[in-house]
Protein backbone atom coordinates (compact mmCIF):
# COMPACT_ATOMS: atom_id res chain seq x y z
CA UNK A 1 0.00 0.00 0.00
CA UNK A 2 1.01 3.60 -0.71
CA UNK A 3 1.96 5.53 2.32
CA UNK A 4 -0.11 8.51 3.37
CA UNK A 5 2.79 10.94 3.23
CA UNK A 6 3.39 9.97 -0.38
CA UNK A 7 -0.23 10.62 -1.29
CA UNK A 8 -0.13 13.98 0.43
CA UNK A 9 3.08 14.88 -1.44
CA UNK A 10 1.52 13.98 -4.77
CA UNK A 11 -1.58 16.04 -3.98
CA UNK A 12 0.57 19.00 -2.99
CA UNK A 13 2.62 18.76 -6.19
CA UNK A 14 -0.50 18.58 -8.36
CA UNK A 15 -2.06 21.45 -6.51
CA UNK A 16 1.10 23.53 -6.89
CA UNK A 17 1.25 22.72 -10.61
CA UNK A 18 -2.36 23.85 -11.04
CA UNK A 19 -1.67 27.06 -9.17
CA UNK A 20 1.47 27.83 -11.18
CA UNK A 21 -0.26 27.02 -14.45
CA UNK A 22 -3.19 29.27 -13.60
CA UNK A 23 -0.98 32.09 -12.33
CA UNK A 24 1.51 32.29 -15.23
CA UNK A 25 0.28 33.15 -18.72
CA UNK A 26 2.33 33.65 -21.90
CA UNK A 27 0.65 35.88 -24.50
CA UNK A 28 1.90 35.38 -28.11
CA UNK A 29 2.85 38.30 -30.35
CA UNK A 30 -0.12 39.81 -32.20
CA UNK A 31 -2.63 38.90 -29.53
CA UNK A 32 -3.99 40.37 -26.33
CA UNK A 33 -5.79 38.53 -23.52
CA UNK A 34 -8.50 40.00 -21.38
CA UNK A 35 -8.40 39.31 -17.63
CA UNK A 36 -11.60 38.67 -15.68
CA UNK A 37 -11.96 38.64 -11.90
CA UNK A 38 -15.01 36.75 -10.84
CA UNK A 39 -16.38 37.26 -14.36
CA UNK A 40 -15.69 40.98 -14.53
CA UNK A 41 -13.22 42.50 -17.00
CA UNK A 42 -10.32 44.12 -15.19
CA UNK A 43 -7.39 44.52 -17.59
CA UNK A 44 -5.67 43.21 -20.74
CA UNK A 45 -2.48 41.25 -21.04
CA UNK A 46 0.07 42.39 -23.63
CA UNK A 47 2.32 39.96 -25.55
CA UNK A 48 4.83 38.24 -23.25
CA UNK A 49 4.69 36.61 -19.82
CA UNK A 50 2.08 37.72 -17.26
CA UNK A 51 0.99 36.67 -13.78
CA UNK A 52 -2.56 36.24 -12.53
CA UNK A 53 -4.00 35.75 -9.08
CA UNK A 54 -4.90 32.09 -8.76
CA UNK A 55 -8.56 31.24 -8.14
CA UNK A 56 -9.51 34.92 -8.46
CA UNK A 57 -8.45 35.93 -12.00
CA UNK A 58 -8.67 34.16 -15.29
CA UNK A 59 -8.28 34.75 -19.04
CA UNK A 60 -11.51 35.94 -20.62
CA UNK A 61 -11.07 36.57 -24.42
CA UNK A 62 -8.12 36.00 -26.69
CA UNK A 63 -8.21 38.92 -29.17
CA UNK A 64 -6.33 38.95 -32.46
CA UNK A 65 -4.70 42.41 -32.78
CA UNK A 66 -3.35 41.87 -36.31
CA UNK A 67 -5.03 43.23 -39.43
CA UNK A 68 -7.68 40.81 -40.61
CA UNK A 69 -9.49 40.26 -43.89
CA UNK A 70 -13.22 39.56 -43.83
CA UNK A 71 -15.16 38.26 -46.81
CA UNK A 72 -18.38 40.06 -47.75
CA UNK A 73 -20.75 37.44 -49.19
CA UNK A 74 -22.12 37.92 -52.71
CA UNK A 75 -25.57 39.45 -52.76
CA UNK A 76 -28.07 40.85 -55.27
CA UNK A 77 -28.44 44.62 -55.19
CA UNK A 78 -30.96 46.72 -57.14
CA UNK A 79 -29.52 49.93 -58.51
CA UNK A 80 -31.28 53.27 -58.80
CA UNK A 81 -32.35 52.52 -62.39
CA UNK A 82 -33.87 49.13 -61.35
CA UNK A 83 -31.06 46.88 -62.56
CA UNK A 84 -30.08 43.90 -60.40
CA UNK A 85 -26.37 43.36 -59.96
CA UNK A 86 -24.43 40.86 -57.91
CA UNK A 87 -21.86 42.44 -55.60
CA UNK A 88 -19.28 41.07 -53.21
CA UNK A 89 -16.19 42.48 -51.52
CA UNK A 90 -13.61 42.27 -48.76
CA UNK A 91 -13.04 44.32 -45.61
CA UNK A 92 -9.69 44.93 -43.88
CA UNK A 93 -10.05 45.56 -40.14
CA UNK A 94 -7.76 45.85 -37.14
CA UNK A 95 -8.65 45.75 -33.45
CA UNK A 96 -7.41 48.83 -31.62
CA UNK A 97 -9.01 48.28 -28.18
CA UNK A 98 -9.18 44.63 -27.17
CA UNK A 99 -11.48 45.28 -24.21
CA UNK A 100 -14.15 46.95 -26.31
CA UNK A 101 -13.79 44.40 -29.12
CA UNK A 102 -14.30 41.59 -26.60
CA UNK A 103 -17.24 42.95 -24.63
CA UNK A 104 -19.01 45.54 -26.79
CA UNK A 105 -20.16 43.19 -29.52
CA UNK A 106 -20.79 39.49 -29.80
CA UNK A 107 -19.11 37.75 -32.74
CA UNK A 108 -17.20 40.72 -34.06
CA UNK A 109 -16.40 39.36 -37.54
CA UNK A 110 -20.00 38.38 -38.26
CA UNK A 111 -21.25 41.76 -37.11
CA UNK A 112 -18.83 43.65 -39.37
CA UNK A 113 -19.71 41.41 -42.33
CA UNK A 114 -23.44 42.00 -41.93
CA UNK A 115 -22.91 45.72 -41.41
CA UNK A 116 -20.89 45.92 -44.64
CA UNK A 117 -23.53 44.04 -46.62
CA UNK A 118 -26.35 46.35 -45.53
CA UNK A 119 -24.37 49.50 -46.24
CA UNK A 120 -23.26 48.10 -49.59
CA UNK A 121 -26.90 47.70 -50.59
CA UNK A 122 -27.59 51.25 -49.49
CA UNK A 123 -24.69 52.80 -51.42
CA UNK A 124 -25.17 50.80 -54.63
CA UNK A 125 -28.92 51.28 -54.54
CA UNK A 126 -28.49 55.05 -54.62
CA UNK A 127 -26.50 54.97 -57.88
CA UNK A 128 -27.26 54.19 -61.52
CA UNK A 129 -25.73 51.16 -63.19
CA UNK A 130 -23.23 53.20 -65.16
CA UNK A 131 -22.11 54.95 -61.98
CA UNK A 132 -21.81 51.65 -60.13
CA UNK A 133 -19.62 50.17 -62.87
CA UNK A 134 -17.44 53.23 -63.33
CA UNK A 135 -17.15 54.59 -59.78
CA UNK A 136 -15.87 51.74 -57.66
CA UNK A 137 -13.49 54.07 -55.86
CA UNK A 138 -16.38 56.30 -54.84
CA UNK A 139 -18.31 53.26 -53.53
CA UNK A 140 -15.27 52.07 -51.56
CA UNK A 141 -14.74 55.52 -50.05
CA UNK A 142 -18.35 55.89 -48.94
CA UNK A 143 -18.43 52.39 -47.48
CA UNK A 144 -15.15 52.91 -45.65
CA UNK A 145 -16.36 56.11 -44.00
CA UNK A 146 -19.64 54.49 -42.92
CA UNK A 147 -18.19 51.21 -41.62
CA UNK A 148 -15.32 52.90 -39.81
CA UNK A 149 -17.71 55.21 -38.00
CA UNK A 150 -20.00 52.32 -37.06
CA UNK A 151 -17.20 50.05 -35.78
CA UNK A 152 -15.36 52.75 -33.80
CA UNK A 153 -17.35 52.03 -30.57
CA UNK A 154 -16.31 48.38 -30.90
CA UNK A 155 -12.63 49.26 -30.67
CA UNK A 156 -12.10 48.32 -34.33
CA UNK A 157 -10.45 50.36 -37.10
CA UNK A 158 -11.70 49.70 -40.63
CA UNK A 159 -8.58 50.04 -42.77
CA UNK A 160 -10.09 49.72 -46.27
CA UNK A 161 -12.94 48.17 -48.23
CA UNK A 162 -12.67 46.81 -51.76
CA UNK A 163 -15.42 45.73 -54.16
CA UNK A 164 -14.30 42.43 -55.61
CA UNK A 165 -16.85 41.88 -58.34
CA UNK A 166 -19.84 43.56 -59.96
CA UNK A 167 -21.85 41.26 -62.20
CA UNK A 168 -24.82 42.69 -64.14
CA UNK A 169 -27.41 40.31 -65.63
CA UNK A 170 -26.51 38.60 -68.94
CA UNK A 171 -28.99 40.66 -71.00
CA UNK A 172 -27.56 43.88 -69.58
CA UNK A 173 -24.05 42.64 -70.32
CA UNK A 174 -24.98 41.91 -73.95
CA UNK A 175 -26.62 45.31 -74.31
CA UNK A 176 -23.54 46.97 -72.88
CA UNK A 177 -21.34 45.05 -75.33
CA UNK A 178 -23.47 46.22 -78.26
CA UNK A 179 -23.42 49.78 -76.93
CA UNK A 180 -19.65 49.66 -76.56
CA UNK A 181 -19.28 48.38 -80.12
CA UNK A 182 -21.56 51.10 -81.48
CA UNK A 183 -19.67 53.72 -79.48
CA UNK A 184 -16.34 52.53 -80.83
CA UNK A 185 -17.65 52.56 -84.39
CA UNK A 186 -18.95 56.07 -83.81
CA UNK A 187 -15.57 57.18 -82.52
CA UNK A 188 -13.88 55.57 -85.50
CA UNK A 189 -16.14 57.42 -87.94
CA UNK A 190 -15.63 60.69 -86.08
CA UNK A 191 -11.86 60.26 -86.08
CA UNK A 192 -11.88 59.35 -89.77
CA UNK A 193 -14.06 62.37 -90.62
CA UNK A 194 -11.82 64.58 -88.52
CA UNK A 195 -8.81 63.23 -90.39
CA UNK A 196 -10.44 63.94 -93.76
CA UNK A 197 -11.36 67.42 -92.58
CA UNK A 198 -7.85 68.11 -91.39
CA UNK A 199 -6.41 66.78 -94.63
CA UNK A 200 -8.75 68.99 -96.67
CA UNK A 201 -7.81 72.00 -94.57
CA UNK A 202 -4.13 71.21 -95.02
CA UNK A 203 -4.54 70.83 -98.77
CA UNK A 204 -6.48 74.09 -98.95
CA UNK A 205 -3.83 75.86 -96.90
CA UNK A 206 -1.17 74.44 -99.22
CA UNK A 207 -3.06 75.62 -102.31
CA UNK A 208 -3.55 79.01 -100.72
CA UNK A 209 0.13 79.36 -99.88
CA UNK A 210 1.05 78.16 -103.36
CA UNK A 211 -1.27 80.72 -104.97
CA UNK A 212 0.08 83.47 -102.72
CA UNK A 213 3.67 82.58 -103.55
CA UNK A 214 2.84 82.32 -107.25
CA UNK A 215 1.15 85.73 -107.14
CA UNK A 216 4.12 87.16 -105.28
CA UNK A 217 6.39 85.70 -107.93
CA UNK A 218 4.34 87.21 -110.76
CA UNK A 219 4.30 90.53 -108.95
CA UNK A 220 8.04 90.46 -108.46
CA UNK A 221 8.57 89.45 -112.09
CA UNK A 222 6.26 92.20 -113.31
CA UNK A 223 8.01 94.70 -111.07
CA UNK A 224 11.39 93.66 -112.41
CA UNK A 225 10.12 93.67 -116.02
CA UNK A 226 8.75 97.16 -115.49
CA UNK A 227 12.02 98.23 -113.92
CA UNK A 228 13.93 96.74 -116.87
CA UNK A 229 11.68 98.49 -119.36
CA UNK A 230 12.04 101.71 -117.42
CA UNK A 231 15.79 101.44 -117.44
CA UNK A 232 15.75 100.54 -121.14
CA UNK A 233 13.51 103.55 -121.82
CA UNK A 234 15.83 105.75 -119.77
CA UNK A 235 18.80 104.46 -121.73
CA UNK A 236 16.96 104.99 -125.00
CA UNK A 237 15.97 108.48 -123.94
CA UNK A 238 19.53 109.27 -122.97
CA UNK A 239 20.78 107.92 -126.30
CA UNK A 240 18.17 109.90 -128.19
CA UNK A 241 19.03 113.00 -126.22
CA UNK A 242 22.69 112.49 -126.97
CA UNK A 243 21.93 112.06 -130.67
CA UNK A 244 19.63 115.10 -130.64
CA UNK A 245 22.32 117.17 -128.96
CA UNK A 246 24.82 116.04 -131.53
CA UNK A 247 22.41 116.90 -134.35
CA UNK A 248 21.78 120.33 -132.85
CA UNK A 249 25.53 120.91 -132.75
CA UNK A 250 25.69 120.09 -136.44
CA UNK A 251 27.29 116.65 -136.21
CA UNK A 252 26.32 114.79 -139.38
CA UNK A 253 28.03 111.60 -138.23
CA UNK A 254 25.66 111.31 -135.28
CA UNK A 255 22.49 111.33 -137.36
CA UNK A 256 24.10 109.04 -139.89
CA UNK A 257 24.97 106.60 -137.10
CA UNK A 258 21.47 106.80 -135.64
CA UNK A 259 19.68 106.16 -138.94
CA UNK A 260 22.06 103.41 -139.98
CA UNK A 261 21.67 101.65 -136.64
CA UNK A 262 17.86 101.61 -136.90
CA UNK A 263 18.10 100.38 -140.46
CA UNK A 264 20.42 97.52 -139.55
CA UNK A 265 18.22 96.53 -136.59
CA UNK A 266 15.12 96.44 -138.76
CA UNK A 267 16.91 94.42 -141.40
CA UNK A 268 18.19 91.99 -138.77
CA UNK A 269 14.70 91.40 -137.37
CA UNK A 270 13.45 90.75 -140.86
CA UNK A 271 16.11 88.14 -141.38
CA UNK A 272 15.49 86.47 -138.01
CA UNK A 273 11.75 85.90 -138.59
CA UNK A 274 11.07 82.10 -138.48
CA UNK A 275 8.28 82.33 -141.07
CA UNK A 276 10.29 84.46 -143.46
CA UNK A 277 11.78 82.31 -146.20
CA UNK A 278 12.73 85.10 -148.60
CA UNK A 279 14.64 88.23 -147.70
CA UNK A 280 14.56 91.16 -150.13
CA UNK A 281 17.81 93.08 -150.13
CA UNK A 282 17.89 96.50 -151.82
CA UNK A 283 19.88 96.34 -155.02
CA UNK A 284 21.51 99.68 -154.42
CA UNK A 285 22.79 99.91 -150.87
CA UNK A 286 24.07 103.37 -151.66
CA UNK A 287 20.51 104.67 -151.47
CA UNK A 288 20.74 104.36 -147.69
CA UNK A 289 23.81 106.56 -147.68
CA UNK A 290 22.06 108.96 -150.01
CA UNK A 291 19.09 109.17 -147.68
CA UNK A 292 21.37 109.84 -144.77
CA UNK A 293 23.23 112.49 -146.72
CA UNK A 294 19.94 114.10 -147.71
CA UNK A 295 18.82 114.32 -144.15
CA UNK A 296 22.17 115.74 -143.19
CA UNK A 297 21.97 118.43 -145.82
CA UNK A 298 18.46 119.24 -144.68
CA UNK A 299 19.65 119.75 -141.12
CA UNK A 300 22.54 121.85 -142.35
CA UNK A 301 20.12 123.95 -144.29
CA UNK A 302 18.07 124.49 -141.19
CA UNK A 303 21.12 125.60 -139.26
CA UNK A 304 22.56 127.98 -141.99
CA UNK A 305 21.21 131.52 -142.34
CA UNK A 306 18.84 132.20 -145.14
CA UNK A 307 20.63 133.01 -148.52
CA UNK A 308 19.23 134.28 -151.77
CA UNK A 309 18.30 131.55 -154.21
CA UNK A 310 20.94 130.65 -156.77
CA UNK A 311 20.14 130.68 -160.42
CA UNK A 312 19.15 127.25 -161.56
CA UNK A 313 20.66 125.63 -164.58
CA UNK A 314 18.34 124.59 -167.28
CA UNK A 315 17.13 121.03 -166.93
CA UNK A 316 18.05 118.59 -169.54
CA UNK A 317 16.10 115.48 -170.05
CA UNK A 318 17.97 112.24 -170.50
CA UNK A 319 16.20 109.53 -172.35
CA UNK A 320 15.72 106.27 -170.44
CA UNK A 321 17.13 104.27 -173.15
CA UNK A 322 20.39 106.22 -173.12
Amino acid sequence: MIAVPTIILVVVVVFAFIIITGAIKIVPQGYEYTVQRFGRFTRTLKPGIAFLTPFFEGVGKRINMMEQVLEVPRQDVITKDNVTVQVDGIVFIQVIDSGQAAYRVNNLNYAISQLTMTNLRTVVGSMDLDEVLSQRDAINTRLLATIDQATHPWGVKCMRIEIKDLAPPPDITNAMARQMKAEREKRSLIIEAEGDRQAAITRAEGSKQSAILEAEGRREAAFRDAEARERSADAEAKATTAVSDAIEKGSVNAINYFVAQKYVEAFGKLAESPNQKTVIVPADMSSLIGSIAGISELLKGDNRPAQPPKPQAPKTSVPKGG
